[in-house]
């Protein structure tokens, strides 16, 4: 199979161990993902932002052959049963195909919408373990213990830990696709990274003793760069993209939509249109596996479509205000307004004013905190090798990550409805 990638150039899984991709990408549980954006909300702030996980997931398998093709160029300094074999690169390319195979509606904000439900990755060992899913089929046609063996991975288990760690990891094919992804379809340039200097650059670390696969590390003379490049794309696209505010905003708001939804159901309200797996979660924090994987993107917009019409006249004005863009405003705190207690005092003023206004203060004012460690290396196995040198840490030989290690990039904003902004601001300004 060869495909066409705006990211990669030529896309092609034409190996042995690769031949399992055209068969995967055929079941039902992989074309869902053709229905589901990457980046959720985010293409209300960036008009670009309308990939979906199914590029992302090809992406990543993609990713994860050349990572095969690099490490078998070097696995010859490794004992045969620590060399990546057929069986093996095949295990890792479909679970680098499936790791995402279980987000729910709009990515990560179904699971944060409603945090009482299982979250997507449980949702994908459940997939890939269910006998009555097509793609546990394909697996198990392959090997009867292909199925555990990938869920495995997915989870970042494997007995060669350069391959868990490929998977599910700090430098993994994952985040190599869609760092690249989000940036080209965002427009955010310094979102890239050199991806192929950074493959060329792995090697094989000292392992703990003769009995234990090596992790990877990083050719120090050569590889650096990439690392650092690599981290730093990862910091620009939480500061730009994934941490916009106009994206918190509506984000803020799916959140709230579907807990009035979900109270709904707990008060014994009938919501129309409300998919079976959201009322299943309210009700009881889980659902059935059929019903969870026919909710998309395009279910839940249909639900918030017809919601704007609701009987609760608070979940009709927030799906009319979602439905036509018209988001929620921010406040970003700075400075001293960060201190714990000075930005629970921002929103309690907040609250009165959305008391003052008529306007329920749990549903139209909120704290939005969001925050990510962009590197930290304390517990990252990945090591950087000099020639005749002993391993270091990334943090220990580069200036720029030792900088960045166990650094917190947090943005701390105010959301609320528009109308109150001028109240809120006079409120809470400094």
């Amino acid at each position: 199979m060869i495909l066409r990638d705006p990211v990669h150039g030529l896309v092609s899984f034409e190996s042995e161990e690769a031949e399992i991709v055209p068969a995967l990408l055929e079941t039902k549980e992989i074309q869902r993902l053709r229905r589901i954006r990457q980046l959720g909300l985010t293409c209300l702030a960036y008009p670009g932002a309308e990939h979906t996980r199914f590029a992302h997931a090809v992406g990543a398998a993609f990713v994860m052959t050349r990572l095969v093709n690099r490490l078998r160029q070097i696995h010859d300094q490794l004992p045969f049963w620590q060399r990546v074999t057929t069986e093996r690169a095949r295990d890792a390319i479909a679970a680098a195909l499936l790791h995402d195979v279980g987000h729910g509606a709009l990515s990560h904000l179904f699971e944060e919408a409603l945090p009482d439900g299982p979250p997507h990755e449980e949702w994908t060992r459940r997939i890939v373990l269910d006998p009555k899913s097509e793609i546990h089929a394909v697996l198990a046609k392959v090997d009867s213990t292909l199925p555990s063996r990938v869920a495995d991975l997915v989870r970042g288990r494997h007995q060669l830990t350069f391959l868990a760690r490929a998977v599910s990891g700090t430098f993994d094919v994952d985040r190599c696709d869609y760092l690249l992804r989000d940036a080209y379809s965002t427009g955010v340039g310094y979102g890239n990274f050199d991806l192929d200097w950074l493959l060329r650059s792995f090697r094989f670390g000292v392992p703990e003793n003769e009995n234990v696969a090596p992790p990877l590390a990083i050719d120090g003379a050569k590889g650096l760069p990439a690392i650092e490049s690599f981290i730093l794309a990862r910091l620009f696209m939480f500061q730009q993209v994934y941490f916009h505010k106009a994206s918190r905003a509506s984000e803020f708001m799916l959140s709230r939509i579907l807990g009035r939804a979900r109270q709904n159901v707990l008060d014994g309200s009938p919501v129309d249109d409300l998919p079976k797996a959201i009322a299943s979660i309210a009700q009881t924090g889980d659902a059935q596996l059929g019903d969870y994987l026919d909710v998309d993107d395009g279910v839940l917009w249909g639900a918030i479509a017809t919601w704007r019409s609701a009987k609760d006249p608070v979940l009709a004005d927030l799906c009319r205000r979602l439905y036509q863009r018209s988001l929620f405003k921010t406040y970003e705190l700075y400075g001293p307004a960060l201190a714990p207690e000075r930005r629970q005092l921002a929103l309690e003023r907040a609250r009165e004013v959305a008391k003052r206004a008529g306007l329920d203060p749990d549903v139209y004012v909120g704290l939005d905190e969001a925050s990510d460690v962009p590197f930290d290396d304390a517990e990252e196995p990945l090591t950087v090798i000099f020639p005749r040198g002993q391993p270091r840490k990334p943090g220990d030989v580069s200036f720029l990550l030792g900088r960045l290690r166990g650094e917190r990039l947090e943005r701390v904003r105010l959301v609320f409805a528009p109308e109150l902004r001028d109240g809120i601001i006079e409120a809470v300004g400094e």
